[in-house]
């Protein structure tokens, strides 16, 4: 009789389904994202896993290959999403919901990547030394009158590169390098720091503009310490050229080596919806990209804007042309 309850549970056991799991490699902290993970595992019951990855995120998923547990990829800033691309670690998406749901600008349209949130590259400007409205373009930094005083992190830094890429992609290599020249010339000081430290810079009074993402904002306000240097600012949002304003994304990619796609792909249709949108939006200062998902109350009081028309995929292919005028300029020394 044992044997055969033995047999009875081991058979069971075996026919018993695999709990469905969906494994996440993720550049961006994880408790930016559980909460929205958690939701999709509510509604659908399939578990996700998230791995926290900070640096060589490409490197581990090409030395794992096809062994690798990662399904999906979370990452920020279109350099880093095209660079998973282009290492052969991801694989094509075709998606009617995803497609619907996320801007043709903001996709890979090969469906390797697609973004998820939106972060603005804006002027932070102080309060007190600097009026409403006297940044209207990125081409203003190069301006005279803001000689001594503005303030950057690295040139070579992603948000930079990014920035300096749309303005070849809009104005051209020879223009574009004019145009860095320039902005280094009004320089505070060397560049340094992260974009919540020239935030400090201008609250400390060592210089009145800087460049930075609108999400800091959000996170200074968060941090008490912080906060009055996020007083001391208000957000300006120049445009480029004739178009809108520089935008970067968040964003995703299935790998490879995926061995649950079908579970995958619901993830990645959930994480453009509606809900989704406007919870990983709150969670992150960031701008949704799906329409009728609405950014916070916080981020909405910062002001309107219209994004640069440019898909990302053309200004990321200029990322080698814009690291060559950084060196050319010398801009970090």
């Amino acid at each position: 009789m044992l044997k055969r309850i033995a047999a009875i549970l081991t058979a069971t056991a075996i026919a018993a389904p695999a709990i469905a799991e969906v494994n996440i490699y993720s550049s961006r902290e994880p408790q930016l994202i559980n909460p929205i993970l958690e939701a999709f595992t509510a509604e659908t019951g399939i578990k996700t896993n998230i791995v926290f990855i900070k640096d060589g995120l490409i490197e581990r998923l090409k030395a794992e290959g096809d062994r690798s547990p990662a399904d999906l990829v979370l990452t920020t800033d279109i350099s880093n999403l095209n660079a998973v691309v282009e290492a052969g670690v991801t694989q094509a998406v075709t998606s009617d919901v995803i497609n619907a749901n996320i801007p043709a600008t903001f996709r890979d349209p090969d469906g390797n990547w697609f973004g998820l949130t939106s972060r603005a590259r804006v002027i932070y400007a102080s309060v007190e030394r600097v009026a409403a409205g006297e940044v209207t373009t990125y081409e203003d930094l190069t301006d005279p009158k803001w000689e001594g005083r503005i303030c950057t992190r690295s040139g070579s830094h992603n948000y930079n590169v990014g920035l300096l890429s749309a303005v070849v992609a809009h104005h051209g290599e020879e223009a574009a390098e004019e145009w860095l020249t320039g902005l280094k010339a009004n320089l505070a000081r060397k560049p340094q720091g992260n974009d919540r430290a020239q935030v400090k810079a201008i609250w400390a009074g060592v210089c009145d503009i800087a460049i930075g993402n609108t999400y800091y904002m959000g996170a200074m306000l968060q941090n008490e310490e912080q906060q009055a240097w996020a007083n001391s600012v208000t957000i300006q949002f120049p445009i480029l050229g004739d178009s809108g304003v520089h935008v970067n994304l968040s964003g995703m990619a299935m790998t490879k080596s995926a061995h649950n796609e079908e579970d995958t792909l619901r993830l990645m249709e959930f994480l453009t919806s509606e809900a989704a949108q406007a919870m990983y939006a709150e969670l992150n200062f960031e701008y949704p990209l799906l329409e009728s998902a609405k950014p916070s109350e916080l981020v909405q009081s910062w002001g309107d804007f219209t994004p640069d028309s440019m898909p990302l995929v053309d200004i990321a292919k200029l990322r080698p042309i814009a690291l060559k005028i950084v060196d050319r300029v010398n801009f970090n020394e």
